[in-house]
């Protein structure tokens, strides 16, 4: 049995039974869950151990394409059951002597990152300072270079410039070096004509978007955030983590799944076509999440310190709540913030959500829905509502907004499952607060 911890606010129960359900239902190992609505906490949830009882060799389920295809179905997800029980307080002793989960445990949250990060190219446009519409090589123009001199800063946003691989991998040393990435995207030829298609730029939005803000304010992006977001609102998050918050940080490994009994059904299994893109080592699939290669240990204290915006954040599941609670603001509590609380002003808000990209991903292959930095809600990647915005992070964990229903929402996992977009854990969840508000608003 594992201990959830935490509370929720009335009308929230089925949320609290999802979240207990994972552990026994889907193998979850460590995780949190926090929900605002109306800018105050309603959910705040967690459980489980710091260090998963799983691999910490990755494989070719992460940074090479996985077996399985990004909407993560390697299992039927039937009804949820009430799961979980109470276990005693003696946490550590229970769950095999591993450090149990906490209030204040942090997590690398893999491509979540990029909702954050996406927040500051539309902030700067918001302050004037950036045009979303103009060539990104007017900011950086070395960026022109092998035919991209057209490339516009939404097209980048949008995952539209056509440089999703690299023809040169690089290693994990000169992924993080701050350097090396930024040169690549810059030398790189577009693998499609920028603008005519989309792509999931898994690895290199790291160093297109961190570039691009580095040259528009000279500072790093992981400084940005610290100094525009993470500080004025008081959030537990960081593009960079500092060495004196180490102790905070959950260990990420590969998990399987409990095997499912027969009463749930065949398993899910990928599209073929998906199935083989991931397979196939020269397709742009597998070449996307090769950027780096090898692939670099999301546990070491170098890669945590570094700044990658496409995947190397780390953040507790309140602070992600309350980031997207504040992009759609009001937050009470926040009042240095600009706008009282709020982040985006309402065109910032419509541009974000605004659909700029979709049909088939040249990358996941599957149909993906893209705004300015933000997947949308769709088949690939469930949300709460078509208002939805947000990101999911390779492996399990979610997070987004929804202005309709003035939710801020995250759930963070160091349990690692093979897809990219849906996976069953976040979904379990999603469906019990879309419950609760129904049953809320009856």
């Amino acid at each position: 049995m594992v201990d959830v911890q935490g509370t929720v606010a009335d009308g929230f129960g089925p949320v609290r039974d999802a979240f207990a359900a994972n552990f026994t239902r889907h193998g979850e190992r460590g995780a949190a869950v926090v929900l605002y609505r109306e800018g105050e906490k309603a959910v705040d949830l967690w459980g489980g151990t710091k260090t998963p009882d799983g691999a910490d060799d990755f494989g070719d389920d992460e940074g090479t394409g996985g077996r399985e295809g990004p909407d993560g179905g390697e299992e039927s997800d039937g009804g949820e059951g009430s799961g979980g029980g109470e276990g005693p307080d003696g946490r550590e002793e229970s769950q095999g002597g591993h450090e149990p989960w906490t209030q204040d445990t942090a997590q690398v949250v893999r491509s979540v990152t990029k909702g954050v990060a996406a927040a500051v190219p539309l902030l700067l446009h918001q302050r004037g300072q950036l045009d979303l519409d103009g060539r990104v090589s007017t900011y950086w123009p070395e960026f022109k270079a092998a035919g991209k001199e057209r490339v516009l800063v939404r097209h980048l946003l949008a995952h539209r410039t056509g440089v999703p691989v690299l023809d040169t991998p690089l290693t994990p040393g000169q992924a993080i070096d701050g350097i090396s990435g930024a040169l690549a995207v810059a030398a790189q030829r577009p693998v499609w004509e920028p603008g005519t298609a989309h792509g999931y730029h898994a690895q290199t939005y790291s160093w297109l978007l961190g570039e691009l803000v580095r040259r528009v304010t000279g500072r790093t992006i992981g400084r940005w955030i610290a100094e525009e977001i993470a500080r004025p609102l008081g959030l537990d998050l960081w593009l960079g983590l500092p060495e004196e918050q180490r102790g905070r940080v959950g260990r990420i490994a590969a998990v399987e799944p409990p095997a499912a009994p027969a009463s749930a059904g065949p398993r899910l299994r990928p599209k073929r076509s998906v199935a083989e893109a991931y397979r196939d080592p020269e397709s742009l699939t597998r070449r996307a999440f090769a950027a780096i290669t090898p692939v670099p240990d999301e546990n070491d204290p170098a890669y945590l310190a570094a700044e990658l915006p496409a995947s190397g954040g780390v953040a507790t599941a309140e602070a992600l709540a309350r980031f997207y609670a504040a992009l759609i603001g009001p937050l009470p509590s926040a009042r240095t913030v600009r706008s009282g609380g709020r982040l985006f002003a309402p065109a910032t808000l419509t541009m974000a959500r605004t659909e700029e990209s979709a049909g088939p991903d040249q990358v996941l292959v599957v149909g993906t829905r893209f705004g300015l930095g933000y997947m949308l809600h769709g088949p690939a990647c469930p949300l709460l509502g078509p208002g939805s915005f947000g990101h999911p992070g390779r492996g399990g964990s979610l997070a987004f907004a929804d202005p309709e229903a003035r939710i801020g929402f995250a759930y963070v996992t160091n349990g690692m499952r093979r897809g990219v977009t849906a996976d069953p854990r976040a979904q379990a969840l999603v469906r019990a607060v879309r419950t609760s508000l129904a049953a809320l608003e009856a």
